[in-house]
């Protein structure tokens, strides 16, 4: 499995802009005021991510005791890190389309509100993207010598 890229995160980011953008320009009057209640969930997400990122890390470089992690754990891990920064990426991208389009109505208050909160959403969505990048990053195998790898350093028999 090969790690997520930076690129592809900001290309899911950018075409659900554009995408809630184009929506908003019809739906928008019909809809109710957006709830702020998905900001603690991402929020308490990428602090669980970073937190499992720590344990993980420091159980593969081998300095915390006890049992070491079971691959299949750190595997899952891994898809759960690949799946919810992707996930965030969708989400910051439609925060993202609902500021776009509601920067030319702040005087309003209820566009204030929804902009306010869309913006907050947009941020938390970046913080759980870097947590989950981080936890991705955590469960890499360490730099290992590879035993069918010859280089300059090994002896030549």
């Amino acid at each position: 499995m090969r790690p997520t890229r930076p690129a592809t995160l900001i290309f899911i980011a950018v075409f659900c802009a554009l995408a809630s953008w184009l929506l908003l320009r019809s739906l928008y009057q019909s809809l109710p005021p957006l709830p702020w209640t998905g900001v603690p969930a991402l929020l308490v997400a990428a602090m669980v991510e970073a937190w499992v990122g720590r344990d993980i890390k420091a159980r593969v470089s081998g300095r915390r005791g006890g049992k070491p992690t079971a691959p299949l754990f750190v595997s899952r891990m891994v898809a759960l890190a690949k799946a919810s920064s992707v996930a965030a990426a969708a989400i910051a991208g439609v925060a993202a389309g609902f500021d776009i389009y509601l920067s030319g109505s702040l005087g309003a208050a209820v566009p204030r509100q929804d902009a306010v909160t869309a913006a907050v959403t947009l941020a938390a969505s970046v913080v759980l993207i870097c947590a989950a990048l981080y936890l991705e990053h955590c469960c890499r195998v360490p730099n290992a010598p590879d035993p069918d790898r010859t280089d300059e350093r090994a002896p030549l028999p």
